[in-house]
C-alpha cells in the first residue's frame, strides 16, 4: 500500500532537533551506514544514531578527515568514494562479507552548486554522478543486507533544491544544453527524492522502506563552498557580519534542526508500513502545486514548502531507475 503524500501530524516540526524526535527509540543490535558522516547534517545523523545504541559506519573519500572530524564518537570509518565504482563495489563488498544485516542507510553526501561544468571519469555530470549514481550504485550492492534486515529504512537526503529541475532524462550529462550550477544540483535533487520512490516499490515486499527529504536551509556544512557570501547574504540566510540566521519557521536551521528530519525518517515509529514520501520538518510534506516553470530564486524555499510533482512521479521514477543501470552498469535484477 503506497503513502499518500499528505502530512500526518507527527507532532514535530521545523524547530525540532534530533534530540527530541531520537527519543524513546532503542538501536541496540541494529547497524546503520551514513553516507557524508563525518560532516555538516550526516555527522549528526551519525552521532545521534549512536548514541541510542546503532552501530554506526561512515564511509569516508578523505579518511584523515573523517577520523579528525569523528573524534569522541564511536563510530566506524571505511574508505568509499561515490564517484569510483570499483570504490563503491569493495565497500560494498566488504560489509557482505561479514553477513550482518543492515536495517538503516542514510544517502547525506553531496554537492552542491559547482559553478563550472564538472564530468567524473566516465564523463558523467558530478552532480548526478556524486549525489545520484554513487548513491543508486551503493543501495543496490547492499540491497541483500537490507534485505535480510527484515525491516530496513533506505534515507536520501535530498533538498527544496529539487524545484530548480526535473531530471532530463534525455540529457542528463548536459551534453545539448548549457550548463548551470542549479540546474545541475536541482536535477540531481530531484533524482534523490525519485530514487525513493521506485527504491520503495521494490522494496516494500521485502520490508525495505525508502524515503527523501528537505533538511532545511543550514549554513556551516561545507555544502555552500561555492555559494559567495553576497549571494547568501541576498537569500537573506547569513546576516551583515556573516553569521547564520535562524528561524526555523522560514526553513533557517541549526545542523541539530536540520539533522531532525534525517532521524525521523531513518527511526520514527510513525512511520513503520509507510514509505516512498518526500518529507520536510519532520512529517510527510505536502504536494508543491506551483508552476514548473517558475524561476525559482535561492531565497524561496523560506517561504515555499512541498514537493514538486514531478520528483514523485512513479513513470520518472522507474525511467530514472532504468537510466541509472545503463549509466552504472549495475543490474538490479541480477
Amino acid at each position: 500500500m503506497r503513502t499518500l503524500q499528505e502530512p500526518i501530524g507527527s507532532g514535530f516540526g521545523a524547530a525540532s532537533t534530533t534530540s527530541d524526535v531520537i527519543k524513546g527509540v532503542d538501536l541496540s543490535g541494529k547497524t546503520a551506514i551514513v553516507t557524508g558522516g563525518y560532516s555538516g547534517l550526516g555527522r549528526e545523523a551519525a552521532r545521534t544514531l549512536r548514541s541510542v545504541g546503532a552501530r554506526v559506519i561512515v564511509p569516508a573519500r578523505d579518511l584523515q578527515k573523517a577520523t579528525s572530524a569523528l573524534a569522541g564518537i564511536d563510530v566506524e570509518i571505511e574508505p568509499l568514494d561515490l564517484v569510483n565504482p570499483e570504490s563503491i563495489d569493495a565497500f560494498a563488498h566488504r560489509f557482505l562479507a561479514t553477513g550482518q544485516p543492515l536495517h538503516i542507510l542514510v544517502n547525506s553526501a553531496g554537492i552542491m552548486a559547482v559553478p563550472t561544468l564538472t564530468r567524473d571519469a566516465r564523463g558523467y555530470e558530478l552532480h548526478f554522478a556524486t549525489n545520484h549514481l554513487g548513491h543508486f550504485q551503493l543501495a543496490i550492492r547492499l540491497w541483500p543486507a537490507l534485505v535480510k534486515a527484515g525491516g530496513a529504512r533506505v534515507v536520501s537526503v535530498s533538498s527544496w533544491g529539487h524545484h530548480y529541475s526535473p531530471v532530463i532524462l534525455d540529457d542528463p550529462n548536459f551534453e545539448r544544453r548549457e550548463y548551470d550550477p542549479w540546474r545541475g544540483y536541482g536535477q540531481s535533487k530531484t533524482a534523490n527524492i525519485l530514487l525513493a520512490v521506485e527504491l520503495d516499490q521494490r522494496g516494500e515486499k521485502y520490508g525495505v522502506r525508502a524515503f527523501s527529504l528537505h533538511p532545511g536551509s543550514i549554513v556551516g556544512t561545507g555544502l555552500e563552498k561555492h555559494i559567495s557570501a553576497e549571494q547568501l547574504r541576498a537569500a537573506g540566510v547569513i546576516d551583515e557580519q556573516g553569521k547564520p540566521v535562524y528561524d526555523p519557521a522560514r526553513n533557517l536551521k541549526t545542523v541539530p534542526q536540520g539533522a531532525a528530519t534525517i532521524i525521523w525518517c531513518a527511526t520514527s515509529p510513525q512511520l513503520n508500513g509507510m514509505g516512498g514520501v518526500y518529507c520536510e520538518n519532520c512529517d510527510i510534506a505536502p504536494i508543491d502545486r506551483t508552476d514548473p516553470a517558475n524561476a525559482w530564486q535561492i531565497g524561496d524555499s523560506m517561504a515555499h514548502r512541498g514537493v514538486m510533482p514531478y520528483a514523485v512521479d512513479p513513470e520518472a521514477a522507474r525511467r530514472l531507475w532504468k537510466l541509472s543501470e545503463q549509466m552504472t552498469g549495475v543490474d538490479s535484477e541480477g
